[in-house]
């Protein structure tokens, strides 16, 4: 699977539909970070690797969207574009994640596989250029 994340996420990041503005992008990042969340704290008796590596996921991903400058941000200190790169990084990165932790070949990595697809999906269905969806413009 990390091979052909590799692959896909530079095409999907290019390819789709840029149908996602700033609003939905920052519901489907909360979203996002309780998903993390609830996974680690499922994982924290059978697989605490996997929990330990959901949870700092879920905290990166809260922390982001916190910082953006986006309707749903707060501190709005990262600008929407730089968010898409780092949503890239984090896409990209992803598949990685259980292999640095230990867990790989287990149900949780699977996720963690999945979860770069699904990244680079909304990083290439969002338009992170698109100025009235900043802020609070």
């Amino acid at each position: 699977m990390p091979l052909a994340n590799a692959v896909l996420n530079p095409f999907l990041e290019k390819s789709l539909p840029k149908v996602i503005d700033a609003r939905v992008h920052g519901i489907i990042d909360y979203c996002h970070a309780s998903f993390f969340f609830g996974m680690a704290i499922l994982c924290r008796r059978r697989n605490p690797r996997a929990a330990t590596a959901a949870l700092l996921a879920g905290s990166f991903v809260l922390v982001e969207s916190l910082l953006t400058d986006y309707p749903l941000g707060i501190a709005k200190v990262i600008p929407f574009e730089t968010h898409g790169r780092l949503d890239s990084a984090f896409a990209a990165s992803s598949s990685l994640v259980p292999k640095l932790f230990g867990f790989n070949e287990t149900g949780a990595a699977a996720i963690f596989e999945g979860n770069a697809l699904v990244e680079a999906t909304v990083v290439g269905m969002t338009d992170f250029s698109h100025e009235s969806d900043r802020g609070g413009q």
